[in-house]
This record gives structure tokens, sequence and C-alpha cells, in this order.
């Protein structure tokens, strides 16, 4: 039975990855994007769901059921151990969500699995391949600061908190250039060109 390769796709905050992966989805490539299946599991998962009130008390969700997330928040921020844990309790409810999505697109040549920390949860280590979408800093935080209108201190706090562009370019299998010094788009056909043909 034909099972689709697997390529991971990260960058750190601001390189574009978003765009990127829109534009593997224009090109058919199914697209799943780990943090926000993340995010609806938390309220969806009954198994999540009860392991995070076990963790973290009934005060993580709202009387409707949604997440509390200025709760959780509070309770994690700067708590790298507290992170940690939520983390450990994430990760594998969405590794098998992941795999049940991906037996959906069998017929599929590849999938792609998009997420900011691809290398430092060690989901990396799963996949077929891996992208990294690459801009310098001083790049990604004037597109942040722009994006978001967040300061600039906020947008180094994040950064600091990832793992180096450098870091990341040296576990990839493939970069992307997103330093407004080449096209994109081409970048990526060749990409999809070369998976298509089995021999990226």
């Amino acid at each position: 039975m034909h099972k689709p390769l697997q390529i991971g796709i990260t960058g750190g905050i601001g390189s574009g990855k978003t765009l990127v992966t829109k534009i593997f989805a224009c090109l058919g490539i199914p697209v799943y994007d780990a943090d926000s299946h993340a995010k609806e599991l938390m309220t969806t998962d009954g198994i999540l769901i009860s392991q995070i009130k076990k963790e973290f008390g009934d005060l993580s969700y709202l009387t409707d059921g949604t997440l509390n997330r200025k709760y959780l928040g509070e309770v994690v921020f700067n708590q790298q151990e507290k992170l940690d844990i939520l983390n450990s309790l994430v990760h594998p409810r969405v590794r098998q969500d992941f795999a049940q999505w991906t037996d959906r697109y069998r017929e599929k040549p590849y999938v792609i699995r998009e997420a900011a920390l691809l290398f430092e949860t060690g989901v990396y280590r799963l996949l077929d391949r891996t992208i990294v979408v690459y801009a310098p800093e001083d790049v990604r935080i004037r597109r942040v600061m722009k994006r978001d209108n967040r300061p600039e201190a906020q947008v180094r706090a994040i950064i600091r908190k990832q793992l180096s562009e450098e870091e990341k370019k040296a576990l990839a299998d493939d970069i992307i250039y997103n330093d407004d010094s080449i096209l994109v788009i081409p970048q990526v056909l060749e990409l999809h060109h070369r998976l298509l043909q089995g021999n990226a």
C-alpha cells in the first residue's frame, strides 16, 4: 500500500513558512498545520483534556469547555519545567492525529507537516525530509513588528526561545530562502518537482 513521503517544514517566527506552505497547498499537496491542530486537540481530544486537567487543574478549562489560555499561560510562563510537561502531553496526541490524517492522503506523493518547533521537539526524526524557510533575523524582526504590531524587544524574546537559524539550517535537508533577495515560488516549484521524482 502506497504511503506518501512525510515532509516537515519549519522556520523561525517571521521567516515566511506559512507563505511557503500555501504555495505547496496550491500545488495540491496536503498541509498539516501542527500548531493549529494542537490547539484544536486541546479542546476536542478527551484523553488530552483529562491529562491537562489532572496536571494543571480544572481551571485549565472554562465552563463552556474552551481552553483557559490566560490561566495556562500564567502557569507555564517563564517556567520551562511546566511548559515541558504541557508539551509532553500535547505532542504525542498531535503525532497520533498526524498519522491518522496522513492515512487519508495515501494517493498523494507527499504530505507536509508544518510546525514551529519541528527540531526542538524531535519530531523531525519521524519524517522523511525537512525543509527550513530561512530569513535573516533583522528581516524577520521587521516583518513580525509590522504584522503583529509587537515591540521589537518582544519579538527578540520569542526568537531567543527558538533554535537559531544556523542550527535549523544544519539539521535541514532543504532550505528555502525568503530573504527578499531571491524569488520564493521558483524555489518551491523546483523542490516540488524533485519530490515528485522521488530524488529530492
